[in-house]
């Protein structure tokens, strides 16, 4: 049986001080086969590929590849074996090209001390027209859109022709033309039997492509089964150990008095006559494709972009907001899309990170004791998973560090929250804890906007919708004329005119 497969995991232990991240994991991975890792954030699925790769060493366990026990010190190590990794947090060299990213520590060489330029890019073109990806080699990474970045880190893993390939959350800023590209990609790995080691939180795809399927849960092992012997409901019981009956658990509250306005709002080529109005108690979705200017346009109400033109109003009173720091001081906290880019302080602490936007109540000198207080109350409501507050936020998974932000603009107690994608790359249980979350806040009197790519959330979570498509506003549909037919027509350029205007004429005639 051991011939069967390319990789074994057995009894893999990691211990950090003070908890216990994996312990006792078990992994068995065929060739040529899609096998993704399941478990809630925290579970440990990216810290046992990170402990695979070299990244960090493992407390017990072995480690199996193609037969042999490997110990891998380094990522390098693991690269020359024919493993390779996407990493869910991307780390590119942004003021590099294209071409520099993809070949960096292995440029193709004139001699011993000159880079070929002219091989750099002429191979990087080759190997982007073998797979089918559209990406300008020439350009610097900065320039990218998240999506195309890791499109680039997709190319990059496939171009080491290695014999397994880790998959995290890959799909997470993709388009849904970009996910087909991603798939076509991993359907040429699995004929020529590169097995492909999967982690997302996407059930639609995970049913789509995978073979098998392993589930961890708080550092353990749960189990494996073949991906066609389970559904949704037995995966996610499997995860988190209990059963989840609502994944958007809409709370019913009144909506009052129009709370928060934008009129004609206009930043760059981004930003196109944006108006809208959030009432108290509200969830106002937004919804749209990668380039809608959804992003963009909470990122000009905030401060972080700089308004052309356009009127904001928050309860009444006109505002004038140059920076982040007009919009906390005036009550609106925004959780933003990139969290790694300009979410979280690496470095810092849990405490540090969840405080950062609410230090002016701290005075001076800071008082420490409320900021961890402050810290452990938020957090415990969120069901932040970590060993102390003063572990640093770069050492969460990918989930918590979430939580943390989101406790962070809590804590500022906001009459406007804004949420940029605030479940991506976040499993099943955590997403229904912040949508309920997200519901309260509404319930008590707040003003929430919502932007997500997932359909099914924007649609579950909201009570109207904003539609975008190239900057401008393209339909607003109340929560009883939801259908993602009609949401993806306003996604892609129809506006709600023109649809009105066929609804009429078919009336008509």
């Amino acid at each position: 049986m051991a011939d069967e497969y390319i990789l074994e995991m057995h009894g893999i232990c990691k211990y950090f001080p003070g908890v216990k991240a994996l312990d006792g994991v078990e992994l068995q991975v065929r060739p040529g086969t899609v096998h993704t890792l399941m478990g809630e954030n925290g579970a440990g699925k990216s810290t046992l590929m990170k402990c695979l790769i070299g990244m960090q060493p493992v407390t017990a366990g072995t480690i199996i590849h193609k037969g042999k026990e490997v110990h891998f010190k380094s990522v390098q190590d693991s690269i020359h074996a024919g493993i390779t990794m996407i990493q869910q947090e991307l780390s590119p060299v942004l003021e590099r090209t294209v071409a520099d990213n993809l070949w960096l520590g292995r440029e193709p060489m004139k001699n011993k001390f000159m880079c070929d330029n002219k091989a750099l890019y002429t191979e990087a073109e080759a190997l982007f027209k073998k797979l089918n990806l559209e990406v300008d080699v020439y350009a610097k990474m900065k320039d990218l859109t998240v999506a195309k970045q890791q499109m680039v880190e997709i190319a990059k893993a496939v171009s080491h022709d290695s014999n397994i390939v880790i998959m995290d959350e890959p799909t997470s800023a993709l388009t849904d033309a970009e996910v087909e590209d991603l798939f076509r990609i991993i359907a040429d790995l699995k004929a020529k039997n590169v097995a492909i080691i999967y982690i997302s939180h996407k059930m639609d795809e995970i049913f789509r492509i995978s073979d098998d399927i392993t589930v961890f849960r708080d550092g353990t092992y749960v189990g494996t089964d073949r991906a066609a012997n389970l559904n949704n409901e037995k995966l996610i019981e499997m995860m988190v150990g209990r059963k989840i009956t609502n994944m958007f658990p809409k709370i019913p509250c009144p909506i009052g008095d129009v709370m928060f306005k934008v009129e004609n709002l206009n930043s760059g080529k981004q930003v196109k006559n944006v108006s809208f109005e959030v009432r108290k108690g509200e969830i106002l979705g937004f919804a749209g494709l990668v380039g809608a200017g959804r992003t963009e346009t909470m990122e000009t109400i905030f401060g972080m972009r700089k308004k052309d033109s356009g009127r904001i109003w928050l309860n009444g009173k006109e505002l004038n907001i140059k920076s982040p720091r007009d919009a906390i001081d005036n009550k609106i906290g925004l959780l933003t899309e990139d969290r790694r880019g300009n979410g979280i302080f690496g470095l810092l602490s849990i405490t540090d990170n969840t405080t950062v936007a609410n230090w002016g109540a701290y005075g001076m000198p800071m008082n420490n004791k409320q900021m961890l207080k402050d810290t452990e109350e938020y957090n415990t409501k969120l069901r932040t998973k970590t060993p102390t507050w003063e572990t640093r936020i770069m050492n969460l998974s990918g989930g918590n560090q979430q939580k943390v932000l989101l406790a962070r603009w809590l804590l500022t107690k906001p009459d406007l929250l804004i949420v940029d994608e605030p479940t991506r790359g976040i499993d099943v249980g955590a997403k229904s804890e912040i949508h309920e979350l997200l519901s309260k806040l509404a319930g008590e009197g707040k003003a929430i906007i919502v932007i997500s790519s997932e359909m099914p959330e924007v649609m579950g979570i909201s009570d109207r919708i904003v539609v975008m498509h190239e900057g401008e506003m393209t339909g607003v549909l109340n929560r009883d004329e939801f259908s993602q037919e009609l949401l993806m027509r306003y996604a892609t350029g129809g506006s709600a005119v023109e649809e009105l205007k066929k609804q009429q004429g078919s009336l008509e005639s």
